[in-house]
């Protein structure tokens, strides 16, 4: 099993897609995957946005009852890996958690971006845009996990 934890910044857009998403990427390559997310503004208990629950809806994934939290030692020690949407994520994990440089890696450098752009307060077909990159991403991840 592998433990995946999502970082954005607020937890309310982009690692909630990619919360929900990994588990199935996973089990249609045949691997068991649980995943977590959190935000490095330290939200609480905040939802999903709409839009992200809506184009998440659009492919059979439910997101509804997301809550945000923010990153705590214990995620970081759950996960097996922790994939961040931004560089700047990477480096606030670094800055604040010991022996998690193994640990941290890029979503979005997967799938040959340099980031996965927060589509917080755009149009719905941001939000689809970032799904489809956040999708990318995770299949090229996951499919380099060991079987």
């Amino acid at each position: 099993m592998t433990n995946l934890l999502m970082i954005c910044t607020g937890n309310i857009c982009r690692s909630p897609i990619a919360e929900g998403l990994a588990p199935i990427i996973g089990t249609e390559m045949g691997l068991t995957i649980q995943t977590k997310s959190a935000g490095t503004l330290g939200l609480v208990n905040r939802p999903a946005d709409p839009k992200s629950v809506k184009v998440c809806k659009e492919i059979n994934i439910d997101i509804s009852k997301h809550q945000s939290q923010p990153i705590t030692q214990e995620l970081v020690d759950w996960a097996t890996y922790i994939l961040v949407m931004e560089r700047r994520h990477a480096r606030h994990l670094r800055e604040r958690y010991q022996d998690v440089d193994d640990k941290v890696m890029e979503l979005g450098t997967f799938s040959g971006l340099s980031s996965i752009k927060d589509p917080i307060g755009g149009w719905t077909y941001k939000f689809r845009g970032c799904r489809k990159q956040i999708d990318k991403g995770l299949r090229q991840f996951i499919a380099q996990l060991p079987r």
